[in-house]
């Protein structure tokens, strides 16, 4: 409870003050809505905002899952041998620094101009790719060097070595990049659909161009309010996971 109240009670003040600037100012609704215009449209376009949001929340988990299933294996692959982290590094690195509106129009071609969902799947598992491998391939080198040298004179073998220290060291640094990636996920999602150029996923990211267009502002709040939503319920599932996990190892 004492974690819930502080930030629910700052962002009811928000809300408040943004309220009252809005009627006071007589600030024009096209150009910021008051919160309360804000909540009438959430529950004028519940329905067509929450399959939206189904959607878009359905290609981040199948990103997210496709970027552990890639990254978590490339990072395990790679941590038992220098050369090949040494070369694949550089190659991650340079995945992470490209623009995803650089390669969108490559991936749309290469996904099938019928199948828009496959890009944006593809894309967002691209943003989310490298904070899994990074955080995966950190924890595996950060054993205790006192206990890698008693596997060693024990004579353990690479898979020994593997479940029954690197594998444990690991899991904090997993969970963190598993974290950020989450939220790297949803956004690389709602990036992608838009440069993807097609509304045929009809996600969130469509109903914000399709309210930006029609200068309903009200209505892209509330698509964005649902942004948010998914993103914390997201961060929250993956906070209790961490706890779960860190209790059992304790």
């Amino acid at each position: 409870m004492n974690r819930v109240v502080p930030p629910l009670v700052l962002g009811l003040l928000l809300l408040a003050v943004w309220e009252a600037a809005c009627r006071i100012l007589q600030v024009p609704v096209y150009f910021l809505p008051p919160p309360s215009a804000v909540a009438i449209a959430l529950v004028d376009r519940a329905p067509l905002l929450a399959g939206s949001a189904l959607q878009t929340f359905r290609m981040a988990l199948q990103a997210l899952f496709a970027a552990t299933l890639v990254g978590g294996g490339l990072a395990l692959a790679v941590s038992m041998n220098r050369p090949a982290e040494r070369a694949v590094r550089p190659l991650a690195v340079a995945l992470q620094v490209t623009p995803v509106v650089a390669i969108a129009p490559l991936v749309v071609i290469w996904s099938g101009l019928d199948h828009p969902d496959r890009a944006v799947v593809a894309l967002a598992a691209a943003v989310a790719f490298f904070p899994i491998f990074s955080g995966v391939l950190m924890g595996l080198k950060s054993a205790d060097p006192d206990l890698e040298r008693l596997f060693d004179l024990y004579g353990a073998s690479p898979v020994q070595r593997l479940l029954r220290l690197r594998a444990p060291s690991a899991l904090p640094f997993a969970l963190e990049g598993f974290r950020v990636a989450a939220g790297l996920a949803v956004i690389g999602a709602v990036v992608a659909e838009f440069v993807s150029g097609s509304g045929a996923t009809q996600g969130l990211a469509w109903r914000l161009l399709e309210a930006g267009n029609r200068l309903r502002t009200a209505d892209m709040l509330a698509a964005l309010a649902c942004l948010m939503a998914m993103g914390l319920a997201l961060n929250a599932a993956i906070a209790l996971l961490e706890r779960h996990c860190r209790a059992r190892l304790a």
